[in-house]
C-alpha cells in the first residue's frame, strides 16, 4: 500500500458497519478492505466473499443487510451494481458495473477466470460461460427499480475520469443526481480513495451524526496563481482543512459570461475535484456568506478590479498579506487553533 496517502481517522464511522461489495473475481480479503480497516479502526468492516451466481450474491447480501444493519455500504465495479439494488442504505457506488454483461463480453472476461485475492472457501478459479453471462444481465437490468427521492438521496456514484473498462456515469445520473468524477482509474488505490472516497465517506458520516463543522470560505483568488495552476502548497491545505472544517469554495457570478462559468467550474473539477463538488458558492456579495472563516487575497482582488470584503460575516484571513504571505503560513494559522487540520 502507499503508505504516504493513508492515514487513520478514529472519529468516522465510530462504532458503526461498514459493508463493502467487492468487484467481479475479488473477494472480502481485497487490498481495498484492508484499507478500509486501516483508515476506519473503530468501524466494523463486513467485507464477505460473493457467490459467483449473481441471483445468490444478492440473496447473501440481502441476507447480510438484513443481519447487520450497516450504516453504509460501498461497492465497486460489479459490487457498484450490486450496492446500487441495495434499497434503504445509504451507499457508495464506485466505478459502478451497471451494465455487467456488456463490459463482461467487451473485454474478454469470460472462460476460465482465477480470483485476484484468495478466499474463505479456497477456492482460485472460475468459468465463465453464456449462461452466466446471462445471469448478470438479467440482475444488472433490476437497476433502479423501486426509487424513490429518500433513496435518491442516500446514494453517491463516484467515477474515475481515467477508466477503461467502465464507464456508466451518465446512465447513473439520469437516476441519481449525485454523480461525481474523481481523478482515478477503475480500480482504486490509496490516493484515489483518499482524495476522493474518504470525503463522500465524511460527508454522509456528518450528515448522520447532525455534525457540523466550522464552516470556512475560500475565495478562488487564493487557489489560482498568474499561470492558471494551484498556488503553492494550496490542495495540501485543502486536502487538510476538509479533515477538520466544513470547507466552501467562493468564485465570482459571472451570470452574463457563460465561458467563465464554466472555465471556474472546470478548474476546481480538475485541481480541487471532489471536495469541490456541491461545495461551490458563486456569489459577488461576500458579505452575506456566513461561516467561521474566509479566506481570500485582498490585493489579488485588487488587480482583478474587485476588492476586499468588508464587514464579513466570518474572520477574515488575508492571503498575501504580510501576516499570511502563502499557504503553509495558512496551514500553521490553524494548526495553533487546536490542531484541527
Amino acid at each position: 500500500m502507499e503508505n504516504q496517502y493513508v492515514k487513520q481517522f478514529p472519529e468516522l464511522l465510530k462504532g458503526k458497519k461498514l459493508l463493502y461489495v467487492h468487484g467481479f473475481g475479488s473477494s472480502g480479503q481485497s487490498g481495498t478492505v484492508h484499507r478500509l480497516r486501516t483508515v476506519f479502526p473503530n468501524a466494523t468492516v463486513v467485507a464477505p466473499d460473493l457467490p459467483v451466481h449473481p441471483e445468490e450474491a444478492m440473496e447473501l447480501l440481502h441476507r447480510v443487510c438484513s443481519e447487520e444493519h450497516p450504516d453504509l455500504i460501498l461497492g465497486t465495479s460489479m459490487g457498484g451494481m450490486y450496492a446500487e439494488q441495495l434499497r434503504g442504505f445509504w451507499r457508495i457506488c464506485t466505478n459502478p458495473a451497471l451494465c455487467i454483461a456488456d463490459t463482461m463480453h467487451d473485454h474478454g472476461m469470460t472462460g476460465t477466470q482465477h480470483f485476484q485475492n484468495p478466499r474463505q472457501d479456497g477456492v482460485q478459479t472460475f468459468y465463465v460461460d453464456k449462461a452466466l453471462v446471462k445471469e448478470y444481465r438479467t440482475v444488472s437490468e433490476r437497476r433502479f427499480v423501486g426509487l424513490d427521492d429518500d433513496d435518491r438521496r442516500r446514494v453517491v456514484g463516484l467515477f474515475g475520469d481515467a477508466d477503461t473498462l467502465v464507464d456508466t456515469f451518465s446512465l447513473f445520473h439520469q437516476h441519481y443526481p449525485q454523480a461525481i468524477r474523481f481523478h482515478g482509474e477503475h480500480r482504486m488505490d490509496d490516493r484515489s480513495f483518499m482524495h476522493s472516497v474518504l470525503p463522500v465517506i465524511r460527508w454522509i458520516d456528518d450528515r448522520q451524526e447532525g455534525r457540523e463543522r466550522p464552516v470556512i470560505y475560500i475565495g478562488i483568488e487564493t487557489l489560482i496563481d498568474s499561470y492558471g495552476k494551484p498556488t503553492s502548497s494550496s490542495q495540501k491545505a485543502v486536502r487538510r482543512l476538509i479533515e477538520g472544517y466544513q470547507v466552501f469554495f467562493v468564485a465570482p457570478a459571472a451570470s452574463s459570461d457563460v465561458m467563465q462559468y464554466a472555465q471556474t467550474s472546470a478548474w476546481l473539477e480538475e485541481h480541487v475535484n471532489v471536495p469541490a463538488w456541491g461545495h461551490t458558492v458563486f456569489t459577488n456579495e461576500r458579505k452575506l456568506l456566513y461561516g467561521d472563516f474566509l479566506v481570500e487575497g485582498s490585493a489579488l482582488m485588487e488587480r482583478a478590479g474587485g476588492e476586499a470584503t468588508k464587514d464579513a460575516m466570518a474572520t477574515r484571513i488575508d492571503f498575501g498579506s504580510d501576516t499570511f504571505k502563502s499557504w503553509e503560513d495558512i496551514i500553521e494559522y490553524f494548526d495553533r487553533l487546536g490542531g484541527n487540520i
